[in-house]
């Protein structure tokens, strides 16, 4: 029995698709040079972070625009909801333009878990420091709500990031 020479084709992998004609290949290394992540958009992550933002904004338009009894809660409640709605508009900024690979100095996941960690106490503080003082006036009742409505939205966010380190934590050890 000879056995003969055999041919093997790199682009094919052993039972697999062949490989795409070289204008596919070419677009899908342009994707990874893509300024934006379109996914992100529609990611859960994503579309969390906006909810995030969108209540943040709401809660503070509801308590600038509402007569204030207590001058000193509600400047809190204003600057940590603005605080941390630019602390998310920076991340979702630094995700959707992946600056996050070109700045490798940096561990995103940690610095992002550690902001949500501290926004969200703050928040919390703020929004019970505020519903504490808001004496049934609608708009600081309404700014109270989203401010609560934001610290359990962060809590989410804790709670995936938390759970995306722990699971890329886990894989990198076992290898």
């Amino acid at each position: 029995m000879s056995h003969g020479a055999r041919v093997i084709r790199t682009g094919v992998s052993s039972g697999g698709p062949a490989a795409p004609p070289p204008a596919a290949a070419s677009s899908s290394a342009g994707s990874d040079a893509e300024l934006m992540d379109g996914a992100y958009f529609r990611s859960c992550a994503g579309m969390l972070k906006v909810a995030q933002m969108i209540s943040l904004l709401i809660g503070f338009i509801s308590v600038n625009s509402s007569q204030w009894t207590d001058y000193s809660a509600y400047s809190y409640f204003q600057i940590v909801t603005m605080c941390d709605l630019v602390m998310i508009l920076f991340f979702y900024i630094i995700h959707i333009f992946r600056i996050y690979r070109k700045l490798t100095c940096v561990s995103w996941p940690l610095a992002e878990f550690l902001h949500y960690l501290i926004g969200t106490i703050l928040l919390l503080i703020a929004s019970i420091v505020a519903a504490s003082k808001s004496y049934n006036l609608t708009g600081l009742v309404a700014g109270a709500t989203f401010g609560f409505l934001a610290t359990i939205l962060c809590v989410l966010s804790i709670w995936s990031s938390y759970k995306v380190s722990c699971i890329t934590q886990s894989t990198n050890a076992s290898v």
